[in-house]
C-alpha cells in the first residue's frame, strides 16, 4: 500500500462507526487497566468551572462536590486533565488531516439558545448522576455498575422528549433562499488542503512528542495524553455521537450508531471484567434517583443542544461555533449542580446503594447478567427500527394516492 492509498483511505477519509467505536471500547478498556482511571470528561469540565469562580474569589474548594472529585492541580497535573487536551489534539490534527476545519457560525440566534441551555441541563444532569455518556455508558456499564443503566435507560427516555420537543415550530428556523445569476464552480483548493495535512501532522506529532517527554517524568500524566489523543482520532474520523445515536432512533429511524455503541461496550466489557479479576477496582457509582433524574434531563438536552460531550468536542475543533456554546453551557450546567450538590445528594444519591453487578450475582453471574441486558437493548433497538419504518409511508404509494 503506497502512502497516497493509505493518506486517503485511513486519515482524510472518514472511518466506519462500527469499528471506530469497538476501537473505542477496547482503547477505554486498556485506559482503565493502565491509568487505574476511566474515560470521561465532565468531571473534568466541573473542575474547569470551579477554578475559574477561584480567579474570581469564590471558594469552591469547600463545596462538597470538589471535596468528592478532587479540585487539586490544574488539568496539566491531572489525569483527566492531560487526557482531555490529548483528545481536542487528536480531534484537532483529525480534522486538518482531512480539510475539516472551517469557521461555520449559528445558523440562527434560537440555535445559540439551544446550545447554550441545552448544554447547561445536558451538564446538570451528567453531573448529577456522576456520569455523562462515556462514564456511564463506556465506562459505567462495562464496570458492572446498575447506576450506569438506570442512567441509560432514562437516557434514552429523555432523548425522545428532546426529540419531540425540538420538532416544535419554534426551533424551525427560516431556510433563506438567494437569487444568482451564474453558475460558481465548486473549487477544491488542493493546496489549502495539502497545507492542512501538514499542519494536522504536525500537531499529531507535536501532541505525541508532548505526551512521550511527559511520560519520561510522569508516566502515568503522559499515557492519559497518549489515550487521549487515540480517543480524539476515532471520535472526529467516525464522527462518534451519542446525542446523533439516540436522537436519531426516534427521527430518523437510523441505528448504526445506537448498534455500534452497544458491541463498544460488549467488547470493553469482558476487557474490564479481566481487568477487575487481576485486582482492579471498578468505578460503581449511587443507584439512586438521581442517576434516574440525571440521565433524562442529560438525554432531554443533548437532543436539545445537538451534540453529547464527544460530539460537541470533536465539532468544536471543526470550527462549528455552535458547539463551541454547547461546550460552555456543559461547564456552566456541571458547575451549577456543584453548587446544589449538599443539598441535593442526601435525598438523591449518598443515601442509596453502589450495587456492582459483580458482587450481586457474583463474578461470571454480573458479566452473563450485563451481556443479557446488552442483548435486550439491541432487540429494543432492533424493534425500534423496524417500528420507525413500517410506520413511514412508503413514497411510490403516496405518490400513486396523489396521481389518482
Amino acid at each position: 500500500m503506497t502512502w497516497q492509498t493509505f493518506k486517503q483511505q485511513f486519515l482524510i477519509k472518514f472511518w466506519a462507526p462500527l469499528p471506530a467505536v469497538i476501537a473505542a471500547g477496547i482503547l477505554s478498556t486498556y485506559y482503565f487497566g493502565i491509568t487505574g482511571t476511566f474515560w470521561a470528561v465532565t468531571g473534568e469540565f466541573t473542575r474547569w468551572g470551579g477554578q475559574l469562580l477561584q480567579l474570581f474569589g469564590v471558594h469552591t474548594e469547600t463545596w462538597g462536590y470538589f471535596r468528592l472529585i478532587h479540585l487539586d492541580g490544574s488539568p496539566l497535573t491531572r489525569v483527566d486533565g492531560m487526557m482531555i487536551i490529548g483528545m481536542f489534539g487528536g480531534c484537532f490534527a483529525a480534522a486538518l488531516w482531512a480539510n475539516n476545519v472551517k469557521i461555520r457560525l449559528p445558523q440562527h440566534r434560537i440555535r445559540i439558545f439551544q446550545a447554550v441551555l441545552g448544554g447547561i441541563i445536558a451538564g446538570f444532569g451528567a453531573r448529577l448522576a456522576m456520569g455523562c455518556n462515556l462514564a456511564a455508558f463506556f465506562t459505567g456499564i462495562p464496570q458492572f455498575s446498575l447506576h450506569a443503566w438506570f442512567f441509560a435507560i432514562a437516557t434514552a427516555i429523555g432523548s425522545w422528549a428532546g426529540a419531540r420537543f425540538t420538532l416544535l415550530p419554534l426551533f424551525r428556523v427560516p431556510v433563506k433562499l438567494q437569487k444568482t445569476f451564474t453558475a460558481t464552480a465548486l473549487r477544491a483548493q488542493p493546496n489549502r488542503a495539502r497545507r492542512r495535512f501538514r499542519l494536522g501532522m504536525l500537531v499529531f506529532w507535536g501532541m505525541l512528542g508532548w505526551s512521550v517527554l511527559t511520560a519520561m517524568k510522569q508516566p502515568k500524566l503522559g499515557l492519559a495524553m497518549l489515550f487521549g489523543i487515540g480517543f480524539g482520532l476515532l471520535i472526529e474520523r467516525a464522527q462518534i455521537c451519542f446525542t446523533s445515536a439516540f436522537r436519531d432512533m426516534w427521527i430518523t429511524g437510523r441505528t448504526h450508531m445506537a448498534k455500534a455503541i452497544l458491541f463498544g461496550m460488549a467488547v470493553s466489557a469482558i476487557g474490564i471484567f479481566s481487568y477487575v479479576q487481576l485486582g482492579a477496582e471498578p468505578k460503581i457509582m449511587w443507584a439512586g434517583p438521581n442517576a434516574v433524574i440525571g440521565g433524562l434531563l442529560f438525554g432531554f438536552g443533548i437532543v436539545l443542544a445537538g451534540g453529547c460531550e464527544t460530539g460537541w468536542m470533536y465539532r468544536a475543533v471543526e470550527g462549528q461555533v455552535h458547539y463551541w456554546w454547547v461546550g460552555l453551557g456543559n461547564i456552566i450546567g456541571a458547575t451549577i449542580l456543584a453548587y446544589y450538590w449538599d443539598a441535593l445528594s442526601p435525598t438523591l444519591a449518598t443515601r442509596w446503594d453502589k450495587i456492582n453487578l459483580l458482587n450481586t450475582f457474583g463474578p461470571f453471574g454480573g458479566l452473563l447478567v450485563t451481556y443479557l441486558l446488552l442483548l435486550f437493548a439491541l432487540a429494543l433497538i432492533i424493534v425500534q427500527e423496524k417500528r420507525f419504518f413500517r410506520r413511514a409511508p412508503a413514497p411510490a404509494a403516496q405518490t400513486s394516492e396523489e396521481n389518482t
